[in-house]
């Protein structure tokens, strides 16, 4: 005897099978409601309007990529403040960019190389005699310096990138000078090329670029408090505190105007390289 069951279609495996008719619409179902029978597989319904599930992901693609492209550029600005802002952050308290415009450091530093000053000095750590500082000009350092013409896009542009640290600052009121004497030392030259002397000791400077004197002019001075003796490496083209002893301070430079230290140099390539404290040269020097 044949079960009549048997000719009933079987739920798909692991679907609970409804006792509730399909053909019994749902509470609130509209009159036109037609329900679905689903596939014997267990599987969805196909629509009523005969779209398949390719033809609905068609349908939905154009919305998809518009929001694909507005996440994209989302993202991208995202990221461009956020660089921006970085750099404004490591310019402003760590790192700034300067090139130089002068053989005044001559071999150490040459025309047109950048350097990367640490601004961190001084601060939260100390100058030492040796050290290449740039610095504000105290008043009177600086020549008139040569307008480079831009159009004003081009003028905008570099005003935000050098802002922003992007861009070395250019030498428009900046000097880029090495540390002989800090605050009290008795820093003096008898002239004529004879040796600097700071505290008594007289010193060997193998920084002094080739075929320079020490000092070709005299001078004797004790570095007022908070302020620093400086003089360039190409000594007999560089127009450092020597030239400025009747200035205020004496040619010394208020710390105070001190950006701070270089330490490497990043451009051009073949250029690159760390710029170490000459420690040895001030080993033997006492303090004040």
């Amino acid at each position: 005897m044949t079960d009549w069951r048997s000719d009933r279609p079987q739920p798909a495996q692991g679907r609970p099978w409804s006792a509730t008719p399909a053909s019994v619409p749902p509470a609130g179902a509209p009159a036109s409601y037609e329900p679905a029978t689903p596939g014997l597989d267990g599987t969805e319904p196909a629509p009523r309007d005969g779209a398949t599930a390719a033809t609905r992901r068609e349908r939905r693609a154009p919305a998809s990529r518009r929001g694909g492209a507005f996440a994209w550029l989302r993202e991208t600005v995202v990221i461009l403040a956020s660089a921006l802002v970085l750099s404004l952050l490591v310019k402003t308290f760590l790192v700034q960019a300067f090139y130089i415009p002068s053989p005044s450091m001559h071999e150490t530093l040459i025309e047109n190389d950048r350097i990367l000053v640490s601004k961190l000095v001084p601060g939260p750590l100390s100058l030492h005699r040796g050290d290449i500082v740039v610095f504000k000009d105290p008043g009177g350092w600086l020549e008139s310096q040569p307008v480079v013409t831009r159009s004003g896009w081009q003028r905008t542009a570099n005003d935000v990138l050098t802002w922003v640290g992007l861009l070395p600052v250019d030498a428009g009121e900046h000097l880029v000078k090495r540390v002989i004497g800090l605050p009290g030392d008795h820093v003096s030259s008898a002239g004529n090329g004879a040796p600097v002397m700071v505290n008594g000791v007289a010193l060997k400077e193998p920084y002094v670029a080739p075929g320079s004197q020490p000092s070709s002019m005299a001078f004797d001075v004790v570095v007022p408090p908070s302020s620093l003796w400086v003089m360039g490496d190409n000594r007999d083209h560089s127009s450092d505190s020597r030239y400025h002893q009747g200035n205020p301070g004496g040619g010394s430079v208020p710390e105070a105007n001190v950006v701070g230290v270089a330490f490497v140099t990043v451009w051009p390539l073949q250029r690159v390289t760390v710029l170490h404290n000459p420690s040895a040269t001030f080993a033997g020097v006492p303090n004040p």
